[in-house]
């Protein structure tokens, strides 16, 4: 019955697929000119996308960003102003002070630039580890996230919730777990990489339609 049930599960995976591969192509081409196309305060705005996720919907996440951005305190906003705006994510308080310690980084008198940061290193697991080192707020996940949305590295695994209880459903973890540890995101990371061989579809592409099939979205 288990067997049936995931077999049915598949086919839906592969129905969803085909209903919405025009569009997850057409995301991943605007992801991929951000970092094309875009400048550094374009860079940044994904960066402070991802820094809102944590615990909080994605939906929601981009309407705060929204705000921050036409409020202009994306750039220029205390820790207190920002702070005001976000409070339609959780952790509003924290993600304020990380959004201000990242920005002070990237975007103060002599500091590095973001895109030249990431470019300093050659590889997804060089500049995954770099932002995870380097950016408070931002672990594996938001890591994943942020490179994917900004089309630098778009085959990585974007474990949240959605993905991880889908993942769940279909074996590929026995699971869900209540933390990951950078050692596990990588082993569910990998699992999830080979199941999209099997279905032959790309990991970029497998993770919105796991995110689509729990929120009927396609969003970032």
């Amino acid at each position: 019955m288990l067997i049936d049930h995931r077999n049915l599960i598949v086919k839906e995976i592969c129905e969803i697929y085909e209903r919405i591969k025009p569009l997850i192509i057409q995301r991943i081409v605007e992801f991929q000119n951000i970092w094309r196309y875009g400048k550094d305060s374009d860079i940044f705005r994904e960066l402070v996308f991802c820094i809102l996720t944590p615990s909080s919907r994605a939906r929601s996440a981009g309407k705060a960003l929204k705000r921050l951005y036409d409020t202009g305190l994306i750039t220029g906003g205390t820790e207190q102003k920002i702070a005001a705006e976000l409070n339609i994510v959780r952790f509003r308080y924290k993600k304020a002070s990380y959004i201000v310690q990242a920005r002070g980084r990237f975007f103060s008198n002599n500091s590095l630039s973001l895109k030249g940061a990431l470019l300093e290193h050659d590889s997804t697991v060089g500049r995954r580890e770099w932002l995870v080192s380097n950016i408070k707020g931002v672990g594996y996940k938001e890591a994943s996230h942020f490179l994917r949305n900004i089309g630098m590295d778009v085959e990585v695994a974007i474990l949240d919730r959605h993905i991880l209880k889908n993942l769940c459903i279909l074996g590929i973890i026995d699971q869900v777990p209540s933390h990951i540890s950078p050692r596990m995101y990588f082993e569910i990371e990998k699992r999830m990489c080979e199941y999209s061989d099997i279905m032959s579809i790309p990991v970029s592409h497998l993770d919105f339609v796991l995110w689509y099939r729990e929120t009927g979205d396609v969003f970032k």
